[in-house]
C-alpha cells in the first residue's frame, strides 16, 4: 500500500535530492487512511497543507484509491480507479493562504496536472486561481495534461476552457500529441503514428500549433513509450525549448511496474529547471529519473543522489562500494 498521486510523483524526484517540496491537499478528519498520506509525504520529504474535514458517516468523504496490477510478460498492467466519494474534489483556493504561500514563502514552479484540474468543476476552478496566482508571484508553472476520456466524457467544453486558461498561463507544457489535440482542441497528426519516429514528427508538427495559440510556454515535452511486454519497454523523450528540439533516442529499460514513469520523467525534468541547467540536461535527466521509477514497485522515484540519476542515464549499474 503506498500514499501517491501525479503531483506528489513529481515533486518526490526534487524532494528526495534536498529540495522543499508543498503539496496543497484536503485531508478527513481523524481519519487512519488521512494518517497514512501524511506520514508517507513526510517520510518522503514533503511537506504539506490542506483542511481537515468531517468524514460525514460511512458514506460521506473518503480517500481514492487504485488498485493495482503491475502484470508481467504478455499479461498487461489492469488499474481499478475508484474515485467515489474523494475529498479530494472538493478543493477549494479559499481554504489556503495562497498569499503567505506564494508571496512570503515563495514558490519555485507551480506542478498541476490535469487529472486533478479535470476530477471536478471545484478543482478545475481550484486549479487556474493557483495558476493565476503562481503569474501574479513570477512562479513558473508547468501543467502536464493528463488526458483521461472517463473524466471527459459529456463535461468536454466545459473542461476544454478550464485546460485552454491554464495552458495559456504556462511556462511547461508537458503531454503527448493526442492530449494536446483533445484537451487543448488544437488540429494536428494523427495522434499515435506507426513508429517512433512517426510519434515524433508527430509531435513536433502539434508543438508548432501549440506555440502559435500558447506563446507563454517556453518548454514542451513528452515521454516515448514502446511496449514490448510488461516487463521491457523502450523509453525516450522529446523537448522542446526556446525554438530548439532535443531527443533522447529510445533505449530498453527493465520494468518492475510501469506506474508513474512519465510523473519521474515530469520531477526529473523540473529538477533540471529548478537548478538552472540546460534544457539538454534537463531533458536527459528526467528520462533517467523516468527509467528509475519503473524499476520499483512504488509509483514515485526517491533517488538517493543525482550521481546515481547520471548513472542511469550513463547505463551504469556497476556496485557501488
Amino acid at each position: 500500500m503506498q500514499a501517491t498521486s501525479a503531483e506528489s510523483n513529481v515533486v518526490s524526484i526534487a524532494s528526495s535530492l534536498g529540495c522543499k517540496g508543498l503539496v496543497l491537499t484536503k485531508f478527513i478528519k481523524d481519519n487512519a487512511i488521512s494518517s497514512f498520506i501524511q506520514n508517507e509525504l513526510r517520510a518522503r520529504n514533503i511537506d504539506y497543507e490542506g483542511a481537515c474535514v468531517e468524514q460525514g458517516g460511512p458514506w460521506g468523504y473518503r480517500h481514492q484509491f487504485n488498485i493495482a496490477d503491475s502484470g508481467y510478460g504478455m499479461r498487461g498492467p489492469v488499474v481499478t480507479n475508484d474515485r467515489a466519494g474523494e475529498v479530494g474534489r472538493t478543493l477549494s483556493i479559499s481554504e489556503f493562504d495562497i498569499d503567505r504561500i506564494f508571496g512570503k514563502e515563495g514558490v519555485a514552479i507551480l506542478h498541476i496536472s490535469g487529472l486533478i484540474a479535470a476530477l471536478s468543476k471545484e478543482t478545475g476552478r481550484f486549479c487556474l486561481e493557483l495558476a493565476k496566482t503562481a503569474e501574479k508571484y513570477g512562479t513558473l508553472i508547468s501543467f502536464d495534461l493528463n488526458y483521461r476520456a472517463s473524466f471527459w466524457t459529456g463535461r468536454e467544453k466545459e473542461l476544454r476552457q478550464i485546460f485552454t486558461q491554464i495552458a495559456s498561463l504556462s511556462d511547461i507544457l508537458i503531454g503527448n500529441e493526442e492530449d494536446f489535440q483533445l484537451a487543448l482542441g488544437l488540429k494536428g497528426p494523427e495522434a499515435g503514428g506507426k513508429d517512433i519516429e512517426d510519434k515524433i514528427e508527430g509531435f513536433k508538427g502539434m508543438i508548432g500549433t501549440a506555440k502559435k495559440k500558447f506563446p507563454n510556454a517556453q518548454m514542451f515535452a513528452t515521454t516515448l513509450r514502446t511496449v514490448i511486454n510488461a516487463n521491457e519497454h523502450k523509453w525516450g523523450a522529446i523537448l522542446e525549448a526556446d525554438g530548439e528540439y532535443f531527443v533522447e533516442d529510445q533505449r530498453e529499460i527493465p520494468v518492475l511496474d510501469r506506474i508513474g514513469g512519465g510523473d519521474g520523467f515530469t520531477g526529473g525534468l523540473l529538477y533540471g529547471v529548478l537548478k538552472g541547467w540546460e534544457p539538454k540536461q534537463c531533458m536527459q535527466f528526467g528520462w533517467a529519473c523516468g527509467a528509475l521509477v519503473p524499476a520499483g514497485l512504488n509509483d514515485y522515484g526517491t533517488p538517493s543522489s543525482e550521481e546515481q540519476v547520471w548513472n542511469i542515464y550513463a547505463g551504469n549499474a556497476r556496485v557501488k562500494r
